[in-house]
């Protein structure tokens, strides 16, 4: 059966499993090296994160414009256009070398790749229903598990090499077999007159307004949620108002640019609420897991990137289970519960890491159950959510871009507060270490006057009390960023605890 269907599909099936793979290989590559990035382009974290903001930003008006573009533009023209402004936004950031020109270069690469992973969802539906359709959305999720598994040990190799250009390398030449690929298979006419969803620049404006807003107020809060705490919660509560604001205009409209009010069923408002938790989560892991591996265990990029890449092999693994079982236990609800006991224990793993940690032994098994957490939550979820929609072309797609709108927010909400946490209990941290090591604590005397006896064979003895006490300050740093990413994977526990037993007595997923 299936053979049959990659000869007559292929060329379609092979753009939609590169299309979702460049959205995640691209999330997982720039996330992964933001820090090597950002010295290359001589970025502050704030003005770092604000380029992030801009992208989502962006994102979320060109992924709620994707249908209405296809419908006039037709599908070729549409993808071809698209995929060009993504390459020269990615050529753009690759040859740049201050923040403005990598900014410039992100916002294109936005306005062109931003739908790339709702339009190959899409693109699956161009085949006709039955099981040929089913081995595209199979291509699909290993388009996802393939891109998120190999962003971190492609982004650590270049870093490695000091050619982070190559990222964007990698991504334009994925682009160009893609763009070839959709010459072969798309179709050129636009939509019929009748049949095209409608919009108004005052609506599109209120949702990039919106975005904007709730974005930058998540950037900000990296920097401002201490000092300005009630400025904060207020203009918080304004862009969560914005945003309820463009959803009602759509809801109430006639011709929606988006079909709010036929979405409103208990299955996709539970499926979208599923999407989105799981995304803040992904959003929070994929901020701590590096920085706990780097600044608390004193990895270096390479490693890490090699075994996060290995880590998440299981979730391309998972899903050949996931094949397998589906057509004989199509019931979602023990896929929900291995995948909240996976997220479950991958967080008691890392809950008990020792400075000494190994990473075969201790921290690879932790990563392999975060991947089997991503697949058996987001497939299951995925394949839950939009089964009522499935029969309208138009509908279905607008279920795809809301989702899709709200995991770009829930994604930049997940690194927000996981940037926030680790600020504060980093420093807490630090502070109880460093009041406890004073010149009367006779550990910490006994370690500075064997680090200052050290450095005195190759320095003077002045130079050599100030390089010892550096190294205990690079010591406490180290142990307060491993007390506190010790404390967030405590907090990973409860909430996986409370998913699991919300995902046991649920009845809308049956």
């Amino acid at each position: 059966m299936s053979l049959p269907v990659y000869r007559k599909h292929g060329a379609l099936l092979t753009t939609v499993c590169l299309l979702c793979g460049l959205e995640f290989l691209q999330t997982g590559m720039l996330a992964f090296a933001s820090v090597p990035i950002r010295g290359e382009i001589d970025a502050s974290p704030e003005e770092y994160s604000l380029v992030a903001a801009l992208y989502a930003c962006v994102a979320v008006v060109v992924i709620a414009k994707q249908r209405w573009l296809t419908e006039r533009l037709g599908w070729r023209s549409y993808m071809i256009g698209s995929i060009g402004v993504y390459i020269a936004g990615a050529l753009l950031c690759s040859m740049s070398h201050d923040l403005s020109t990598f900014a410039t270069g992100r916002v294109v690469m936005a306005l062109g790749g931003a739908s790339f992973m709702t339009t190959s969802r899409i693109m699956v539906n161009l085949i006709p229903p039955g099981p040929a359709r089913f081995v595209g959305i199979k291509v699909f999720a290993v388009g996802l598990a393939g891109g998120t598994a190999a962003a971190p040990l492609i982004s650590s190799i270049a870093v490695t090499h000091d050619t982070w250009q190559a990222i964007f390398w990698v991504l334009i030449a994925g682009s160009v077999v893609a763009a070839a690929l959709s010459l072969r298979f798309l179709p050129k006419d636009p939509y019929p007159e009748h049949e095209r969803t409608t919009t108004s620049p005052a609506r599109v404006l209120l949702l990039a307004f919106a975005s904007f807003f709730v974005l930058y107020v998540l950037q900000r809060s990296y920097y401002d949620f201490y000092s300005d705490t009630s400025i904060m919660l207020v203009f918080a509560a304004l862009a969560a108002f914005s945003l309820y604001a463009y959803f009602h205009v759509e809801h109430s409209h006639e011709r929606p640019l988006l079909k709010i009010r036929q979405l409103m069923t208990a299955r996709y408002m539970a499926g979208v609420a599923l999407f989105s938790f799981s995304y803040v989560i992904l959003g929070a892991n994929s901020y701590i897991l590096p920085l706990l591996l780097q600044a608390g265990l004193g990895y270096s990029w390479e490693t890490i990137g090699r075994f996060q890449s290995m880590g998440l092999v299981a979730s391309l693994l998972t899903w050949l289970v996931m094949l397998r079982l589906l057509p004989k236990y199509p019931a979602p609800k023990k896929f929900f519960v291995a995948g909240f006991l996976s997220l479950a224990a991958f967080g008691w793993l890392l809950s008990s890491l020792a400075p000494i940690a190994d990473m075969w032994r201790h921290i690879l098994p932790a990563l392999a159950l975060n991947g089997c957490f991503v697949m058996l939550v987001l497939a299951t979820t995925a394949m839950q959510t939009f089964r009522d929609v499935a029969g309208e072309d138009a509908l279905f797609a607008h279920a795809q871009q809301v989702k899709n709108m709200l995991g770009q927010i829930a994604m930049a909400m997940g690194t927000s507060v996981a940037t926030v946490f680790m600020q504060w209990r980093s420093t807490v941290q630090y502070g109880s270490l460093n009041v406890r090591l004073t010149a009367h604590d006779p550990i910490f005397s006994q370690q500075l006057q064997q680090l200052s006896q050290f450095f005195s064979l190759s320095h003077e003895s002045g130079q050599a009390s100030q390089m010892a006490l550096a190294v205990q300050a690079q010591q406490i740093s180290q142990q307060a960023s491993l007390m506190a990413g010790i404390e967030y994977f405590w907090i990973v526990i409860w909430v996986a605890a409370l998913a699991l037993v919300v995902s046991v007595l649920q009845r809308v997923f049956r």
